[in-house]
């Protein structure tokens, strides 16, 4: 992992997966990895907006982990509703099998991918679909995990070429989580529960996974620091 404390622009980093990306054939796998809460997906897509200027074409989409929820009925069943977004509350499978349809198929091939929809609060499949992006940037919480029961998290990491950790202090992650919450819908003390019980957990668990990144980055403005 590199470590050197130095700042680096969106566009430094968007060239980094660039010339990374044109030295494979097929797709290139971007892992963007981080506790909830510390801006992983607006952070890919202004990654995907940067590797698009760079290369003057669409050649790079978002494909998010969270995407791959268990649906609220499926939670309810197993009893597992109020502990939504910890490990055991995604479809693990069907996110690995979407890692794997991505690189087998080939460029102008389409491959659909689900959505998180943070209205409804519940997965929509086939929102985002891949056709001749060769880059995609795969983004959340566990993609760095060890299995977590019976959960095979590691797995993904065959399928990732490249996994950054986006890193925020607790104190900024404890405020954004309690702000989405109530965006959301959810009431004020529901969110401090949420966030108490449950999400500031899931960062601690997500925490020990930084040191297996590639790079780890902090943001400083409008540009990042690499810790």
């Amino acid at each position: 992992m590199v470590r050197n404390d130095t700042e680096i622009s969106l566009e430094t980093l968007a060239a980094r997966v660039w010339e990374r990306a044109s030295a494979r054939s097929g797709r290139f796998v971007l892992g963007i990895a981080g506790p909830p809460g510390a801006g992983k997906s607006t952070f890919a897509a202004a990654l995907r907006d940067a590797l698009d200027a760079l290369a003057g074409a669409a050649v790079a989409e978002v494909a998010p982990m969270d995407g791959f929820h268990l649906s609220n009925i499926e939670l309810r069943l197993a009893g597992a509703l109020t502990r939504k977004g910890e490990p055991d509350t995604f479809d693990v499978a069907g996110y690995l099998a979407g890692l794997r349809r991505l690189r087998e198929t080939p460029l102008g091939q389409p491959v659909s991918w689900p959505i998180y929809d943070r209205e409804r609060h519940e997965p929509v499949p086939g929102s985002v679909v891949f056709e001749r992006q060769s880059i995609v940037l795969t983004e959340g919480n566990y993609l760095l995990l060890d299995d977590f029961g019976p959960s095979t998290w590691s797995a993904v990491r065959e399928f990732l070429d490249e996994t950054w950790y986006l890193d925020v202090p607790h104190e900024v992650l404890a405020e954004r989580l309690l702000h989405r919450h109530m965006r959301g819908g959810k009431s004020a003390r529901y969110a401090e529960t949420k966030v108490a019980q449950s999400d500031l957990m899931n960062a601690e668990l997500v925490a020990g996974t930084r040191e297996r990144a590639d790079l780890v980055l902090y943001a400083d403005g409008p540009n990042y620091r690499i810790g």
